[in-house]
Parts: structure tokens; C-alpha cells; sequence
């Protein structure tokens, strides 16, 4: 009887494994009907909106040929975009300039979605609650797949159509939204192990990014050096560019995205039952039995919780700072030389000569990545919050805003110290290629600096959201990646000026290259302080948790 019941269990065992997905992914997208939306519709529309760009930014078919010498010859262009298979149409520029990037920000997308609704419920206790009812192990895992997964797939669907209607050629739209759909289904997977792995959604949002960002530069290596080409093949956003849409299409590439997204994520699915709810497969290494004297005060562990990540932010600051800085020179032979090329190039960013208005676009667009280790740096209050980490501190001598306020050093002072990196290494980069270290330094650093307030407004507004709605502090996110993208790409598609000055980037004067204008920086300024302000006073009384 003993053995009939145990073969009959294990037969109904997988459905009940299973339970409760539909309505764990019903309850993940409610939660999410804003933010994914945001994701959804800005990921999908920008490579149609630019079709009409690249008509104006290279009407001829000089321009079009000079464009694909000076990508030829410069490797620092693979290194940004990737492999420069065919700039002479406007589909075959879309997927050189956006294929590697939309794969970026898409596998970003599906790490941070799959982590919300599996290891942060965890950290919260809620998992744990809900497995103890109806709800099978792999529900909650299947729900968030299906979830970060179907918005990807989405996206492919929603660019290619879009392409389509824009009038380029179906093959190659089809092609373009089918490796940007695989892509994020492949990080997809990456963010189901990381889960796993980690203990703490901080440490598997660490571990996903960092496999994300890796790819980018294992992808940026391979492309940039003759000698190298066989990195590219082992990055997941290598294979979005490695299927060439609109230059000759690889459809068998598409393979690889397909097999590394079944292997990854059967690896999810086997590391799940061998960790307990809220414990993850690596274990935490033990702190000492006393705390060290240097972490007696807020300050001190503020800067114990935001050193790796300020460090880590640093390092790929300076990176791409060099980067750009040694790309600034050339950027020319990228512009082309119609005028309204140049006309779309310095409303970007900045006037008169060509390089300084590509270094303050590159200022601007750091201000604005900056600003988002500023929300992540802010949002770290909530994690602790709701860890039940917060309430132990409190119950010492130690006040609400005094412990609010070892956590904003960081996010606004690591913000400002992003900045004058990227300035710094940025500088160096072009004054090494043009001869004139010391004036490419300054330039860059103050073209990095009248950019601080704007960046502020944002970290200050994520402050207003954690004060005042705790509950929708992840929409700090949406408002840092909204004010993002339409200093990024709205210019691009010639979106109306009085959309445009929504984002607060695109009010500080574009240095080098136009005068120092102080009035909107005193406006700015004074919009953060506000917004700080409000957030710590709703932050003061509102109760913990």
C-alpha cells in the first residue's frame, strides 16, 4: 500500500510542482503594469522611429560610402557597435548602431524583472509564506520566466513588425527581432540560475548584470581586435550581430541563442530544489562575532553596503570614458557631412565643432547613467527596509535621518564622483590623441559637472518616491530610464522640444561649446532640494516597513 501511494505521489508530483503559476504570473504582472510597459514600448520603437534619421543624416550615397570607411578603419567603432557589416542602407545602420545596445538594456531588463518576482520575494518572506500553501517549488520560478521571457518576445515581435512598417525589408526585420527576442530569453535563463545562486536579490541583480555587461565587453573585444574575432562567438550579444540582419542573414546563429537559453535554464530549474526557501546555493561568508570599530557609525556601514557597487560603477565609468575619449576625434567621419547631419548631431548635444558637441553629448548621456547608480544607491535604503535589516539599527541611539543620510552620501556624492571619472579618463583618452591633454581634461570635466544637478534631480526624485510611497519605490527606475531615453533618442526622432524638457538633461548648457549659463542650474538645484527635502520629511514620518 506503502509503495502504491509513493509511485502514485510521484506520478502527480510535477503538476503539483507547478500549482499556482498562472496566478503567481497574474499577481507579477499587476505588479508590473507600469514599469514592464515602459520597457516594452521604448525597447520596440526606437529602431523603426530612426529609419527617417538615417536619410538625413546620409542622404547620399557618398556619405553613406565615407560612412562605412571611417567604421572600417576605426576599431574603436566595433568596440561600441560591433562589426560594420553593411552602412549603406538604413536597416543594415539601425542593427550596426542598435542591435548590441538593445540587447544590453533588454537582457538588464529581464535580470531585474525574474529577481523581483523570485529571490526579493524570497527576501521579504513572502515565498516562503506562499509555498507554504498551494503554491508548487517551480511555480514562482515558471511565473517570472514566463513573465521576463514573454516581454522579450514581445519586443522582438513589436520591433520587426514596426521595421516592417517603416519599409524595410521583411527578412531582415524578422531577423533583427528574432535575435533581440532569443537574446533576452537567453538572459532570461542567466537570471534564473543567478537566483540560485545568490542569497540576496542585491547579490543575484549583481550577478546577473555582471553577466550581462560581460557579454557587452567580450562582445566589444573580440569585434575590436583583428586577432581576437572568436571572443564575439562567445557572447550571447555577439550572436544578436553574428545573424547580420539586413547584410546577408545568418539564420542558423539563431541556434545558438536557442541551445544556451534550454542548457542555462534547465541549470535554473536543477539548482532550485537543492537550496532551501531563502537560502541560496552560494552561502554568505560569515561575518566576525564583533563588529569592527570602523562600523560603529551609520556613515561607516553605509559605506560597507555601497563600497562594491561604487567600485564597480567606477571601473566601467572610466572604462567607456576612455572609450569615447578616443573616438571623439574621429567622430566626424561617423557624422558625415551634410548639414543636416550635423544640425541632428549638435541637437544632441552641444554646437560649433564637431567634437566638442560629441563630448557634451557623451557628458550628458554619463550625467544620465550616472544617475541611475544614484536611484540604486537610494533604493538600497528600501531593500534594508524591508529585509527587516533597518528596524535592529533604529532601535539604537541612531535617528531615522541620520541613517538616511550615511546612505545619500553615497548616492549623491558617488554620483558626482562617476562623473568626474568619466570626465577625467574621457579627457585623457582624446587629449592623447589630439595633443592637448590639459585642455580635453578641463573641457570634459566641465562638461561632466554642469551635468551634476540634472543627475541629481533624478536621485532627488527617487528620494521623494522612498519617503513618500514606499510601496512604488521601483518606479524610481522607470523615472531614471524615462529621463534617459528621451535625452537619448528623442532628439533622434525629432520628438517636440516641449517633450524633451521633461528630462532634466536636457537643460544644463552643453559644454564645451556653448557658453556657462547658471540660471538653469540654479533651477535645477533647487528643484533636488525640494524633492530631498519631501522625501526626508515623508521619510521621518512615515512608519518603517
Amino acid at each position: 500500500m506503502t509503495a502504491t501511494l509513493s509511485r502514485a505521489e510521484a506520478e502527480v508530483a510535477p503538476a503539483h510542482e507547478l500549482a499556482g503559476t498562472w496566478h503567481l504570473t497574474r499577481l507579477a504582472l499587476r505588479r508590473d503594469r507600469v514599469v514592464l510597459p515602459i520597457w516594452i514600448v521604448l525597447l520596440s520603437i526606437v529602431p523603426a522611429s530612426t529609419v527617417n534619421t538615417f536619410t538625413q543624416f546620409y542622404p547620399t550615397v557618398a556619405d553613406r560610402l565615407a560612412l562605412q570607411a571611417g567604421a572600417n578603419t576605426n576599431p574603436s567603432y566595433a568596440l561600441l557597435y560591433g562589426p560594420p557589416f553593411d552602412l549603406t542602407t538604413a536597416g543594415g545602420f539601425i542593427a550596426w548602431r542598435m542591435c548590441g545596445f538593445l540587447a544590453l538594456l533588454t537582457g538588464l531588463m529581464v535580470v531585474f524583472t525574474v529577481t523581483r518576482h523570485t529571490r526579493a520575494e524570497e527576501d521579504t518572506g513572502r515565498a516562503e509564506l506562499l509555498a507554504s500553501a498551494v503554491v508548487g517549488r517551480y511555480a514562482a520560478l515558471t511565473s517570472a520566466l514566463l513573465v521576463a521571457g514573454g516581454a522579450s518576445v514581445l519586443i522582438g515581435l513589436v520591433q520587426a513588425v514596426s521595421m516592417i512598417g517603416a519599409g524595410l525589408p521583411a527578412a531582415g526585420s524578422v531577423a533583427f527581432g528574432a535575435s533581440e527576442a532569443l537574446t533576452g530569453l537567453g538572459f532570461t535563463a542567466v537570471a534564473a540560475v543567478a537566483v540560485q545562486l545568490a542569497e540576496y536579490s542585491r547579490t543575484a541583480n549583481g550577478i546577473g548584470t555582471a553577466v550581462v555587461g560581460a557579454a557587452f565587453l567580450l562582445r566589444g573585444a573580440g569585434d575590436s581586435t583583428v586577432d581576437a574575432r572568436w571572443l564575439s562567438w562567445l557572447s550571447p550579444i555577439g550572436w544578436v550581430q553574428q545573424v547580420r540582419p539586413f547584410a546577408g542573414e545568418r539564420w542558423w546563429v539563431l541556434l545558438l541563442p536557442v541551445a544556451f537559453t534550454l542548457v542555462v535554464g534547465a541549470a535554473g530549474y536543477w539548482l532550485l530544489p537543492r537550496r532551501d526557501v531563502g537560502v541560496g546555493i552560494l552561502p554568505p561568508r560569515p561575518g566576525p562575532a564583533r563588529a569592527a570599530a570602523s562600523l560603529r557609525s551609520p556613515l561607516a556601514l553605509a559605506w560597507r553596503l555601497h563600497r562594491g557597487p561604487l567600485l564597480g560603477w567606477t571601473i566601467g565609468t572610466a572604462v567607456v570614458g576612455a572609450v569615447f575619449g578616443s573616438i571623439a576625434s574621429g567622430i566626424g567621419d561617423l557624422v558625415g557631412s551634410s548639414p543636416q547631419a550635423q544640425q541632428i548631431f549638435e541637437r544632441l548635444g552641444g554646437s560649433h565643432a564637431l567634437t566638442q558637441a560629441f563630448l557634451a553629448a557623451m557628458a550628458g548621456m554619463f550625467a544620465m547613467v550616472a544617475s541611475l547608480y544614484g536611484v540604486q544607491a537610494v533604493l538600497r535604503m528600501r531593500g534594508e527596509e524591508t529585509a527587516i535589516r533597518l528596524e535592529p539599527v533604529l532601535a539604537t541611539s541612531v535617528g531615522k535621518l541620520r541613517w538616511a543620510g550615511g546612505h545619500l552620501v553615497f548616492a549623491f556624492f558617488g554620483t558626482a564622483l562617476l562623473l568626474l571619472v568619466g570626465g577625467l579618463f574621457m579627457g585623457l583618452a582624446n587629449g592623447l590623441r589630439t595633443g592637448d591633454v590639459g585642455g580635453s581634461v578641463g573641457d570634459a570635466l566641465a562638461g561632466m559637472l554642469v551635468q551634476l544637478p540634472a543627475a541629481w534631480v533624478i536621485v532627488a526624485l527617487a528620494v521623494t518616491i522612498f519617503g513618500l510611497v514606499p510601496g512604488f519605490s521601483a518606479a524610481a527606475w522607470a523615472v531614471g530610464a524615462l529621463a534617459l531615453l528621451l535625452s537619448l533618442f528623442g532628439p533622434v526622432v525629432n520628438l517636440p522640444q516641449a517633450v524633451l524638457d521633461v528630462s532634466p538633461f536636457q537643460h544644463p548648457p552643453k559644454i564645451p561649446g556653448q557658453e556657462l549659463v547658471a540660471t538653469p542650474l540654479v533651477w535645477l538645484l533647487a528643484i533636488a532640494i525640494v524633492a530631498l527635502v519631501a522625501g526626508l520629511v515623508g521619510w521621518r514620518r512615515r512608519d518603517v516597513g
